[in-house]
């Protein structure tokens, strides 16, 4: 028998176009590279024909999916951590959808550690989510909004900061020539016109009915015949608004919004960004936001919401790679799970600036902002350093916490001293 190290993931099905999935997806390819490590995952968050475990030919017994209804239950974590003995259990996705997993996590910590890949939009700072927190051995952060929340509400915890990644090989700029061929090819009806692009699930908090009342508007002060809109989305989604009714009601029906609705492979995508002259994200809320960072590597510049994760994404904090809008108001919205947060939405004037911005711009000068864009990606978010990032995170902590007979670093229990009604310096652990 090998001395690899096991690993048990619970979240979105790897193969799935989430982007949950992709991001779990590149960090078990990576650490199934360094020949260490096997990994069972719970493939959840889609529908199933079939729920017969799946191998690849490409890992064989190194990685096995069980396909799940949500993420699993906690009588299969309970049956799968005695039979398969992993080394670490892995999660990732938001807060919401584990409370049954921490649950549980006195069965579970006294044999293997709980780390958390975890996504946090906002502030304020979400003090009722420090239960959580405390039931990981280590929580990882997705963007600098998460990480900074997450060493202010529970600084006992360790964390590591590893941000989302896109691969740079498939989503890359095309040369200027076959950009030409592909927009004479497939986008005869956009030559001449400012190509704006939009890929995001049609979702309430993705303001995709906010962006065509927008656009419209947009295209009376520039001209109609003068740019396209692109919507890479499902116009009926039942979470989100008839986008085509919308449409219709405002007469755009001549080919200013398109809708690509079918799904595609990376390469296709990529093809997308490439003829695009701009990616748009006014997302109210957005733990990250893959699409405007897939958008940058392609070197297409974006204008976003200055909101969770699109905000170090436009910016460096020294140079711009498009526009980012600040929040002109800050809603404390919630729910009976999450008392509060912050919705952060923009103001129109600023938004009609932005594309009037990028309208007015050479193409030139598009394409040197979207350079510079790619090497932000290059520099903070490439894929070889998110790989090395989640290996270095992962050897560190299972060497420091161990598991099962080694297990160290974990105790459930705590000694506390009671004191007089009122008295506030008592019921610290002692």
């Amino acid at each position: 028998m090998d001395n690899k190290k096991k690993i048990l993931v619970l979240a979105d099905h790897p193969f799935s176009p989430s982007g949950v999935g992709t991001q779990t997806r590149y960090v078990i390819e990576r650490l199934l590279k360094t020949g260490r490590y096997r990994l069972v995952c719970f493939g959840g968050a889609v529908s199933h024909k079939d729920y017969t475990p799946i191998k690849t030919e490409e890992y064989g017994d190194d990685l096995i999916i069980h396909p799940v209804d949500g993420y699993g239950t906690q009588e299969m974590i309970r049956s799968v951590i005695r039979r398969e003995r992993p080394d670490l259990l892995w999660f990732m996705t938001d807060p919401r959808f584990f409370g049954w997993l921490w649950a549980i996590e006195d069965e579970i910590r006294p044999l293997v550690p709980m780390v958390y890949y975890h996504v946090w939009d906002n502030y304020p700072y979400p003090r009722f989510n420090r239960p959580n927190y405390l039931s990981n051995d280590a929580v990882v952060t997705i963007s600098k909004v998460t990480d900074d929340i997450v060493r202010t509400v529970a600084p006992e915890v360790d964390c590591y900061h590893i941000p989302h990644a896109v691969n740079t090989s498939t989503f890359r700029p095309l040369s200027e020539e076959e950009i030409s061929v592909v927009k004479r090819d497939q986008f005869e009806d956009e030559a001449g016109k400012v190509v704006f692009f939009w890929n995001n699930r049609n979702a309430r908090r993705k303001q995709s009915g906010t962006l065509i009342f927008w656009f419209s508007e947009f295209l009376d002060k520039v001209g109609h015949d003068q740019a396209t809109l692109i919507m890479h989305t499902d116009p009926k989604d039942s979470h989100g608004q008839d986008l085509e009714a919308i449409l219709k009601e405002l007469k755009l029906t001549d080919g200013q919004v398109k809708f690509s609705t079918h799904k595609i492979q990376p390469e296709h995508l990529s093809i997308l960004y490439n003829v695009a002259d701009c990616t748009i994200n006014i997302s109210d809320a957005e733990g990250f936001g893959l699409s405007t960072l897939e958008s940058l590597a392609c070197g297409t510049p974006i204008i976003v919401n200055m909101t969770g994760g699109l905000q170090e994404q436009v910016t460096n904090g020294e140079e711009w790679f498009g526009v980012g809008i600040e929040p002109s108001s800050k809603a404390v919205i919630g729910s009976q799970d999450i008392p509060y947060i912050y919705e952060d939405r923009i103001n129109k004037d600023e938004f009609l600036d932005a594309m009037v911005k990028i309208f007015e711009m050479t193409r030139e000068e598009r394409r040197e902002l979207g350079s510079k864009g790619r090497q932000h990606v290059l520099d903070n978010f490439g894929f070889d350093l998110f790989g090395e990032r989640w290996v270095e995170a992962v050897d560190k902590i299972i060497d420091k916490n161990g598991s099962w007979e080694t297990r160290q670093n974990y105790k459930g229990w705590s000694f506390k001293e009671i004191g007089p009604p009122g008295d506030a310096n008592k019921g610290d652990e002692v």
